[in-house]
């Protein structure tokens, strides 16, 4: 049985889709039912991030009434954890959730949509995303692959990794394999290293067989179920990934079949969704990093030497300055992050930073 015009109307008015009006009420009387499919990377019942893509599925459905329906596919069902942007071009699905700075081998520019090394943490990132042009310019970017991106949940601030050895110097970097993607690998590189990206279900092999020396996951709120610190007990503090924005892709001509309240109810499911991946994220990392500090007292929490950090900072703005002179499109992206991070920054010390540092443990 349909619900009625009132209801509906009341539903669309809670969920800030008023914008909408008489018209999108007058689409959701239509029988039409769609029926999508969406390829995530990470495994079955994969927490916090499977759960961002199960809550997005979830509120579309209950939205539209049952008039948009998602399915979700896991890596062991498309067999393709970092497949997805090929998946979703294609149209094989009509959507995707990953991470950007998967891409960069497609095109260099992805990658900055998820995080950049020294750059801004979540709530900065989210307001450059929603009010400092990164959507617009994150748009550029995935039109010509005819895809459109929007934020996927963030993890926040993630660790630097766990690593067999402890690392004192910069010497210690040179051949290191460590698992870790994005513009930090290349950083790394620059300094000897061999980074390379492991989808996540692979990772623990990896480390056990070898395969790698090191590798960064996520932060206390996924890595502690993984189990890297029965073979690499140094844990170190991070750098490289201060606010990772994972992302729902969207197929956009599939996008364009679907009725605009349709396409309305899909926005804001993606969004709310996200946003609570990052609650999830934040409250996951307290209560696993309790859990560490008390159960797992072998796990030895550094942060990476002063001298270390130096040649890192150092190597990351060189390299940003080499690829910015490249390629026009990423001088843009890189200008609109340091600009924006440069103006917000100012306000994050003076309210945040100022109140950690004054009341902390008070």
């Amino acid at each position: 049985m349909k619900k009625s015009i009132f209801v509906k109307a009341a539903l669309v008015v809670s969920l800030g889709l008023s914008s909408l009006g008489l018209s999108a009420l007058a689409h959701a009387d239509d029988d039409k039912k769609y029926r999508w499919r969406l390829a995530e990377t990470w495994g079955p019942n994969f927490p916090i991030f499977g759960d961002a893509t199960k809550n997005m599925a979830k509120m579309v459905k209950e939205m539209s009434n049952g008039r948009l329906t998602i399915r979700i596919d896991s890596s062991n069902k498309h067999k393709s954890a970092l497949g997805i942007f090929d998946f979703v071009k294609s149209g094989q699905y009509q959507m995707g959730h990953s991470a950007s700075y998967y891409w960069k081998g497609k095109n260099f520019n992805t990658m900055f949509f998820t995080t950049v090394p020294f750059g801004m943490i979540a709530s900065e990132q989210h307001a450059w995303f929603y009010y400092g042009g990164g959507m617009e310019l994150m748009k550029k970017v995935y039109d010509q692959y005819g895809i459109m991106s929007f934020p996927g949940g963030n993890t926040g601030n993630q660790m630097g990794g766990w690593f067999k050895k402890e690392i004192n110097s910069v010497e210690d970097l040179k051949g290191l394999k460590m698992r870790i993607p994005g513009f930090a690998g290349e950083v790394l590189a620059k300094l000897g290293a061999k980074p390379t990206n492991i989808p996540s279900g692979e990772l623990y092999t990896a480390l056990e067989r070898n395969t790698i020396d090191a590798l960064e996951w996520v932060g206390p709120s996924l890595d502690l179920r993984m189990g890297f610190h029965k073979i690499a007990p140094y844990y170190y503090t991070g750098w490289h990934e201060p606010g990772t924005e994972l992302q729902f892709m969207v197929n956009q001509k599939a996008y364009n079949t679907l009725p605009k309240d349709l396409q309305k109810i899909l926005t804001v499911a993606m969004k709310a969704a996200a946003y609570d991946m990052y609650s999830q994220s934040m409250h996951a990392s307290g209560v696993n990093l309790a859990s560490m500090k008390k159960d797992y007292p072998n796990v030895q929490m550094r942060s990476f030497p002063k001298p270390v950090m130096e040649a890192i900072v150092q190597a990351n703005d060189e390299l940003l300055e080499e690829f910015a002179a490249k390629d026009p499109m990423t001088a843009e992206i890189l200008k609109s992050l340091n600009d924006y991070k440069h103006q917000v920054r100012a306000w994050t010390n003076l309210s945040d930073r100022a109140y950690l540092d004054n009341f902390d443990g008070k």
